[in-house]
C-alpha cells in the first residue's frame, strides 16, 4: 500500500480523503496551514524550504493537493496573496514532488472557463473570467509542464459536512434551520459534487497509472436556485426561505461562470461507475448526517 499525502485536510475534500484513506487501512499524512486538526501536521506550501524538507522527511508515494484559497470574491480582491497559495504553492508542491518521486493529484475547477457553453469537457477551450479561475489554470498549466507524474481532477460546486462549514450547502442547511432567507442565483448552471463521491474517486484514480485531466464532478446539470430547492425537500427544510435572484442581482467583485459544470464521460467509463447525482448525493449526505459532529 503506498503512503499518501492529504495537503489541506482540514478542508471539505481533504477532510474526506483522510477519512476514506483511513477506513481502508491506510495512514495517511495529513497537514493544515491555519485551521489545526488532530493527527496532523502543519505545512505551508508557500514556503519552498519548508515543503522541500517535508517531503524528504516524510517520503510520501501519492500527494493529493485540494488545498487552495477557493474564495473567487476574496481572491478577486487580494490578487498577490491568494497567488502566493493557488500558484506560488502548487509550484512548491510540484518540485518536492518531482524530487522524491512523488505523484501528485491535484484538483482543479471549471472556473477555468467562462461559462458560455457548459457543460465542458476535458479538452475544452479555457477562458477564465476570474482571478481565482486564471490562477487555477496557471497551475495546472505549470503541473501538466513540469510535474512527473500527475493527474490534474477538475471538479465543481463540491459539497457536503466539513469542519469548516463554507460549502453552499452545509451554510444552506444551516441558514435555512435558523429561519434565514437565502438569496440564490437562478442563472447559475453547473454539475454539483458529493464531496465523499469526489474523495472516494479521487483515491481510486491516484492508484491508476494515469496522466492528464480528468473531470470527476456530479452526473446531473441543475441551476444553484433548483439544486438549493432540492436540498430544502430532502432536509425536510422550508423552500419559501430559498429566494431566486440573477448573479448580476448579487454584485459580487469576482465575475461567475453562467453555464458551466463538467462532462464526466471519461471518468464514468474508466471507473466503471455512474457518478453521484444531485438527489443521490444529498440524500446520502442526510444518511451521514450522524457520522459528523461538526454540523450545523
Amino acid at each position: 500500500m503506498k503512503r499518501s499525502l492529504v495537503i489541506g485536510a482540514s478542508g471539505l475534500v481533504g477532510e474526506h480523503l483522510v477519512n476514506l484513506l483511513t477506513v481502508s487501512g491506510e495512514n495517511p499524512i495529513a497537514t493544515f496551514r491555519t485551521n489545526p486538526i488532530r493527527s496532523a501536521e502543519q505545512l505551508d506550501i508557500c514556503q519552498h524550504a519548508q515543503v522541500k524538507s517535508f517531503f524528504k522527511q516524510l517520503q510520501p508515494e501519492i500527494v493529493f493537493l485540494p488545498a487552495a484559497l477557493t474564495n473567487v470574491d476574496y481572491c478577486e480582491r487580494n490578487r498577490e496573496f491568494s497567488y502566493m497559495t493557488n500558484v506560488i504553492g502548487v509550484k512548491n508542491v510540484v518540485e518536492a514532488s518531482n524530487a522524491i518521486g512523488a505523484r501528485l493529484i491535484y484538483f482543479s475547477t471549471d472556473y477555468i472557463f467562462d461559462g458560455m457553453a457548459g457543460p465542458y469537457y476535458e479538452d475544452s477551450t479555457a477562458n477564465p473570467l476570474s482571478e481565482y479561475g486564471r490562477q487555477k489554470l496557471i497551475a495546472e498549466h505549470y503541473i501538466a509542464l513540469t510535474a512527473f507524474n500527475y493527474l490534474i481532477i477538475r471538479t465543481t460546486v463540491v459539497y457536503g459536512w466539513e469542519r469548516q462549514g463554507k460549502n453552499f450547502i452545509y451554510r444552506l442547511v444551516k441558514s435555512l434551520k435558523e429561519g434565514n432567507t437565502v438569496k440564490v442565483p437562478n442563472d447559475q448552471v453547473g454539475t454539483p459534487t458529493y464531496a465523499l463521491d469526489l474523495a472516494k474517486n479521487a483515491i481510486i484514480l491516484s492508484r491508476i497509472d494515469l496522466k492528464g485531466i480528468m473531470n470527476v464532478a456530479g452526473a446531473n446539470c441543475i441551476s444553484r436556485y433548483e439544486f438549493a430547492l432540492e436540498a430544502a425537500k430532502i432536509f425536510s427544510l422550508p423552500q419559501n426561505l430559498i429566494h431566486p435572484v440573477t448573479t448580476r442581482e448579487l454584485n459580487q467583485p469576482a465575475a461567475r461562470p453562467l453555464v458551466a459544470g463538467l462532462k464526466t464521460e471519461k471518468a464514468q467509463t474508466l471507473l466503471q461507475t455512474t457518478l453521484a447525482s444531485s438527489g443521490e448525493g444529498l440524500r446520502l449526505m442526510l444518511a451521514q448526517q450522524q457520522l459528523f459532529q461538526h454540523i450545523p
